[in-house]
């Protein structure tokens, strides 16, 4: 993996964004989330889990049905029937989870390695005579042998499969540490590699980005970072950091995250934080005097990159930390002649009508080419 291929996307919004606590799609919510993701261009769309029942079905076969240009995959225990029922409703993609760590071998299953790897490599081969392209995950990688990972990855390698999951499950990854780990991994099995980093100590962004230094060409994200627990990894946090904090391209038309996340938080019930990054209601908001003063004159001060590239536009509010430079933003935008004296009565009456409430009492949307170039 060099540092010109693109970071390709796997969404799993559908499966485990679904699997968070009171979020339920109904099969019409799966395919507009599904119809978004493609034209937003994510590169594959992980459908569901056709084994958990007739809704898990129904929602995969009608992606399936959609013909999009994403590829489309099922999510599928280490198990022969979840092969079968993936198989059953026309998955062709399938994605098998292997637990690795000794906690869930022993603890969750009761066996020992050995017979965990037996399992995988006999449900792996199962799969691959059903015709099947199979992509194997590495479940609860995180608190795993790192020897065992490389045992389990040259049998898989052996057998054909191309492509390995490295699932942080319960979020234990440190990006420090884990980029020393994850480079590791690649080196001693060379395949292409996708990180699923969930977000209980909030690291799931940053854990994603050190994957993709160590090597990795896929990441598995959710919309908004839905997901069991804490969440998942955010799709437009990664897509935004990959490219503005690691130099890396891919596919995405990032002028859709927006309204991928509105789609998202209304089909899932789960409301966008105000200060959610990139696609908060706030993330490009500006109140204090200083940061307006500084985006009126040279936007990059005080914003990481321009809004244009997903599609909104910056506001400047008006409210009880606001200066000169706020107000005299406003009056032009509204065509208004104001004086100096004015302006400065002006800003101690937004300040003071301001703070008795809390709140803010103007917002006003600018792009970058026409905001006023002003002076403090």
């Amino acid at each position: 993996m060099t540092a010109t291929t693109p970071v390709r996307f796997c969404d799993t919004t559908l499966r485990d964004g679904q699997q968070a606590a009171g979020v339920a799609f109904s099969v019409d919510d799966a395919v507009d989330i599904a119809l978004v993701l493609d034209a937003v261009g994510v590169d594959q769309i992980e459908a569901g889990v056709p084994a958990a029942g007739a809704h898990g079905r129904r929602t995969v076969a009608a992606v399936l049905e959609l013909d999009l240009k994403a590829a489309v995959s099922a999510w599928c225990r280490c198990r022969r029937e979840d092969v079968d029922a993936a198989r059953a409703v026309g998955a062709t993609n399938l994605h098998i989870a292997v637990p690795t760590s000794d906690l869930h071998i022993g603890q969750l299953l009761g066996i020992d390695r050995a017979e965990m790897l037996s399992r995988a490599v006999a449900v792996v081969e199962h799969a691959l005579e059903k015709n099947a392209t199979v992509s194997v995950g590495f479940e609860d990688a995180s608190r795993a042998d790192e020897g065992f990972l490389i045992d389990l990855g040259g049998h898989m390698t052996e057998l054909g499969v191309k492509r390995f999951r490295y699932a942080d499950t319960v979020g234990l990854l440190e990006p420090i540490g884990a980029l020393a780990r994850l480079r590791r991994l690649t080196r001693q099995v060379p395949a292409e590699w996708e990180i699923h980093a969930h977000n209980d100590f909030g690291l799931a962004t940053a854990n994603t980005l050190a994957a993709i230094q160590a090597g990795f060409g896929w990441v598995s994200t959710t919309v908004n970072g839905i997901g069991e627990r804490a969440g998942n990894a955010s799709f437009a946090e990664v897509a935004m950091a990959a490219s503005h904090l690691c130099g890396r391209r891919h596919n995405l038309r990032t002028a859709g995250l927006p309204a991928l996340a509105e789609l998202v938080a209304r089909a899932s019930g789960t409301a966008i934080p105000a200060g959610a990054p990139v696609v908060g209601s706030r993330a490009f908001a500006h109140e204090s005097g200083v940061h307006v003063d500084g985006v009126l004159k040279a936007p990059l001060t005080y914003e990481p990159f321009d809004p244009a590239e997903i599609g909104v536009r910056r506001r400047l509010v008006l409210g009880a930390q606001s200066g000169r430079a706020s107000l005299r933003a406003a009056a032009a935008a509204f065509d208004l002649d104001i004086t100096e004296e004015e302006l400065i009565a002006l800003v101690e009456v937004v300040r003071s009508s301001a703070v008795p409430g809390n709140r803010s009492l103007v917002a006003r949307s600018h792009n970058s080419s026409d905001m006023p170039q002003t002076a403090a």
